[in-house]
């Protein structure tokens, strides 16, 4: 019998140590686990040890801390959204507006943000919610309305951005654009200033209205005028032209004339020419003297 239970004993034993063995390296497995810290390429990684932050990694892979002493915790490493809540603001003209922006930001040192702001983005959140709104009612309480309107496509931001300025670093935050969503008037006098706009747009639109027809006036005047000169100079040039053809004419009549050969034929011409106007109307009678030179010619026919 002794024998046999030396045999069972000397066959457990294997098995215990294998299973020790076992547990060991599962044990091992655990603590290595527990120890292994991955850091993502869009967050830190804080390494605290029983409460107290002991360093932070701001590099994406592979780290290590020590199990049960050490714990992680993270914060984000990317560019964050914060909506402001829409708000009031009055102008320089004292006109109340209503402003909706928006922040986008980021935790550019994160030990700071841990100690400033106990590592909490909510807490950051509130002061950039009463910063940026500070910013915005200072900055818009310099403009007038006009200004503000037609600076909300960036110099708006800008101005805004240039009155926080620094501030925020001392919270490990940096603060990359303000943006307005909207700027518009409050419900109950939008209808009044949209109409106070119209009239002004319509009362602009009446003088530019105006000025162009005094303008049109003044151009038809003008062309009118040169119109008149051109047309006289015009009449004066052919004047002279008449008068240089009718001299002319007087020449070349003179020119027949003074020729003996041709002198009868033109006194004909002017004869019948002479007795076709007087034989006008129902009048066909035709009463020539005879020494007329028409008669002349008429009775030297034989």
């Amino acid at each position: 019998m002794g024998d046999v239970e030396h045999i069972k004993q000397r066959r457990r034993a294997p098995k215990f140590a294998l299973g020790f063995i076992i547990l060991i390296a599962a044990l091992g497995l655990f603590i290595l686990g527990t120890s292994i810290v991955v850091t993502q390429q869009d967050e830190y990684t804080l390494i605290r040890q029983f409460g107290k932050v002991e360093r932070i990694i701001t590099k994406p892979g592979l780290s290590f801390k020590i199990p049960f002493i050490e714990d992680t915790a993270k914060l984000p490493n990317k560019t964050l959204l914060y909506d402001l809540a829409p708000s009031d603001v009055i102008t320089k003209d004292k006109k109340t507006m209503v402003a909706d922006s928006y922040v986008l930001w980021k935790i550019e040192d994160p030990l700071l943000f841990v100690k400033s702001l106990n590592a909490q983005i909510a807490n950051a959140e509130s002061r950039i919610n009463t910063t940026v709104y500070n910013s915005i009612k200072n900055v818009i309480s310099r403009m007038a309305q006009s200004e503000v309107i037609s600076g909300r496509h960036g110099a708006l931001s800008s101005a805004i951005m240039d009155n926080i300025g620094d501030v925020m670093d001392q919270y490990g935050i940096k603060l990359i654009s303000v943006e307005t969503k909207h700027l518009d008037l409050p419900s109950d006098n939008k209808t009044a200033v949209y109409e106070r706009m119209i009239s002004e747009r319509n009362n602009i639109a009446a003088s530019y209205t105006a000025e162009g027809e005094s303008e049109a006036k003044k151009i038809r005047n003008q062309t009118d005028n040169e119109i008149v000169i051109k047309i006289s100079a015009a009449k004066a040039d052919a004047e002279k032209t008449i008068a240089a053809g009718e001299a002319e004419y007087m020449k070349i009549l003179a020119a027949a004339y003074s020729d003996e050969s041709r002198s009868d034929f033109y006194s004909f011409v002017r004869s019948l020419d002479a007795a076709k106007v007087s034989l006008s109307g129902d009048n066909k009678t035709l009463i020539l003297n005879s020494d007329s030179p028409l008669a002349k010619i008429f009775n030297s026919i034989e």
